[in-house]
């Protein structure tokens, strides 16, 4: 997370820093608007003041209809008291006479438009135009008679002056602006760091609890302090520590109970079925003796013995394996040879192909992986179609010692159904409802797995693509010499 891009505390940051900017950035342009407005109406209402007072002053001594010479000399009063402003001036008297003789030099400021406005409406218009790159502010004021009808006289002053200085001061401001803007993100950068830290530490504190509790420390609990969402939050997953702590007690109780159960059980009917599989034995010996009923009788209930003998054989198994009490016996052997020798112990070597090479000799419990010859070769003549094929492989061991062995039993059956693919290695799992009455106990290949799984294994299941089952059992070699 610290170190990622994409981590919640570089989002944050990079989160806070846009706001920063943007306040900043928002803030400095509705300033810079202000101050830009301010300055250039301070200076606009100076030298629109400054030329109504001079044309006031002046106006009165022009006798009418004004001569050039005296239009002249009235501009030239004009642009002598606006030396403080900086602006140049002329007037206009009707559509003929214009002082100084500009026509062909007249300010380029001052726009057609602007004096088409003056005449027009009759009232004093400025603008702030833009020439060759550099600003100005143009004035036009109308001359009016005295009294009360503002009756125009037909002069018409017109004055334009540069915003040099005022643009000077505005682009001071944007230069303070941009010098002010890189400190004030790298200031910014310290909030953005403590406020991501005060929200990636108490996410880091449930993160930490919440691997806690998938490593099964289910008594982790986290402080809360505050009531903002990530207190509420951390609330929230106490409580749901509290009720998983609760419910895994109680199943772990109850899953005892059941293991303790099953093996209570088992064990207490191991005597009893001793005696009477010694009953069945004698029985059996001299079915042939007895009247046809009561040797089918006879017959029936000596199978269903040895069907619940091996029954409480497999819940025995499956208990030792519950308790963790199942350990492996390791010893040298030649894989090869103790597939066959289970096969041969069970009458099916004349039923199943083989392909078992010589010379393999590995470490491995014999009789864990007689077990789980057994369960799967019996599945597939049982529930499969023949021929049943075993196959025994190795890989080569590597730089440490340590190869694989791979035992695969196929069959040419209808094959496994998807749905119940994934219910395979499940106790009591029968894939046909109707063969529950079947001669298997449901436990064969959870037993099988589980004795792959302890040699570190893995017991897989498939349907093969050319049809038939498949079940492979992948287990790692230990090195020959730490067996």
């Amino acid at each position: 997370m610290r170190g990622s891009l994409r981590g919640l505390r570089a989002r944050l940051v990079v989160a806070f820093l846009l706001v920063a900017a943007v306040s900043s950035l928002t803030t400095a342009a509705l300033t810079f608007r202000e101050a830009r407005r301010a300055i250039l109406q301070r200076s606009q209402d100076t030298a629109v003041n400054a030329l109504r007072a001079q044309v006031d002053s002046l106006a009165p001594d022009l006798t009418f209809p004004p001569s050039q010479a005296a239009l002249e000399n009235f501009v030239h009063q004009i642009n002598g008291g606006g030396q403080a402003q900086g602006w140049t001036a002329y007037a206009t008297y009707g559509d003929e006479t214009t002082a100084p003789d500009v026509a062909d030099t007249a300010p380029d400021a001052i726009t057609s438009g602007l004096r088409d406005a003056v005449r027009e409406r009759g009232v004093p218009v400025f603008q702030r135009v833009d020439v060759a790159g550099r600003p100005w502010l143009a004035i036009g004021m109308p001359v009016t008679y005295a009294g009360g009808g503002r009756e125009q006289s037909g002069l018409a002053v017109y004055a334009e002056l540069p915003l040099t200085a005022e643009k000077t001061n505005i682009d001071a401001l944007v230069q303070a602006a941009e010098r002010g803007a890189l400190p004030a993100l790298a200031l910014s950068l310290v909030p953005a760091l403590l406020a991501a830290q005060g929200v990636l530490r108490p996410v880091r504190k449930l993160r930490k609890a919440a691997g806690d509790l998938a490593a099964g420390r289910l008594d982790t609990r986290l402080g809360v302090r505050g009531g903002d969402e990530l207190a509420e939050l951390s609330r929230s997953f106490n409580h749901m520590a509290a009720t998983l702590e609760e419910n895994v007690i109680e199943l772990r109780r109850l899953e005892a109970t059941a293991r303790r159960f099953a093996s209570d059980v088992s064990h207490e009917l191991r005597t009893p079925l001793a005696a009477m599989t010694a009953v069945t034995d004698v029985l059996d010996e001299d079915a042939d003796t007895l009247d046809p009923d009561t040797a089918a009788a006879v017959r029936l209930v000596s199978e269903e013995t040895g069907k619940l003998v091996r029954m409480v054989e497999d819940l025995m198994e499956v208990s030792r394996f519950d308790a963790g009490a199942a350990a492996l016996h390791l010893d040298e052997v030649d894989a090869a040879e103790t597939v066959r020798k289970s096969l041969q112990a069970r009458g099916w070597l004349e039923q199943v192909e083989t392909e078992l090479p010589e010379d393999t000799r590995v470490s491995l419990d014999p009789r864990r992986i007689d077990v789980v010859v057994a369960n799967l070769v019996g599945n597939a003549l049982r529930h499969g179609g023949a021929p049943v094929r075993v196959t025994l492989r190795t890989t080569p061991r590597d730089e440490d010692g340590t190869g694989r062995l791979v035992i695969e039993v196929a069959d040419r059956g209808p094959g496994i159904a998807p749905e119940v693919l994934p219910h395979i290695f499940e106790r009591f799992y029968k894939a046909d409802a109707a063969r529950a009455r079947s001669e298997g106990s449901g436990l064969g290949l959870a037993i099988a797995a589980e004795n792959v799984r302890l040699h570190g294994g893995e017991l897989r299941a498939a349907n093969a693509p050319g049809g038939g089952a498949v079940f492979t059992a992948d287990m790692p070699l230990r090195p020959l010499e730490q067996s």
